[in-house]
């Protein structure tokens, strides 16, 4: 008897392995414009201390979803600033050449010289589509490099995944 137990929960693992939707990769560069508006409030409890509020686009290169190219993206995030680094937190939207859209959520550090960022990390989350990426799910990281006008070009990778159609 538990040899056929462990049969069937090997079968049954299989099984369920096969139908799950399989991860594809995704990598991308983003020319992203300077920021567009870009509001920056001194806190005043420290030198070099202050949050901000930015709009900026990005228009991809490189990059698809589902077979599909990617176009642009709009890109709204808050900045913590305080010395050398910026903490930063936002959410975009994106657009498929066909016309489809893709949410994301990203979180990220900026490294700041002489009051300018320089160069960038963050880690995204894909959060769902339009049309062909309804569903859409992901995640991966970036690196970006500034420059002197705060234009920056970003390298992305990571995976996704986008559930099957169903059968009507």
């Amino acid at each position: 008897m538990p040899t056929m137990s462990l049969l069937t929960t090997c079968a049954l693992t299989l099984a369920m392995a096969a139908s799950a939707e399989a991860q594809t990769k995704f990598s991308g560069t983003c020319n992203q414009s300077k920021p567009e508006p870009n509001y920056t409030v001194p806190v005043g409890d420290k030198t070099n201390h202050a949050i901000s509020l930015a709009k900026v686009k990005c228009t991809w290169s490189n990059a698809e979803l589902a077979g599909v190219a990617l176009k642009d993206e709009d890109d709204v995030y808050t900045s913590d600033m305080s010395g050398k680094t910026s903490h930063d937190k936002g959410y975009g939207v994106g657009t498929l050449a066909n016309g489809d859209k893709y949410y994301v959520h990203f979180e990220g550090t900026t490294t700041i010289e002489n009051n300018a960022p320089v160069s960038s990390t963050c880690t995204w989350t894909f959060a769902g589509g339009t049309g062909k990426v309804k569903g859409l799910t992901g995640k991966g990281t970036c690196t970006g490099k500034f420059d002197a006008s705060g234009a920056a070009v970003f390298d992305i990778k990571g995976e996704y995944q986008v559930p099957a159609a169903k059968a009507k």
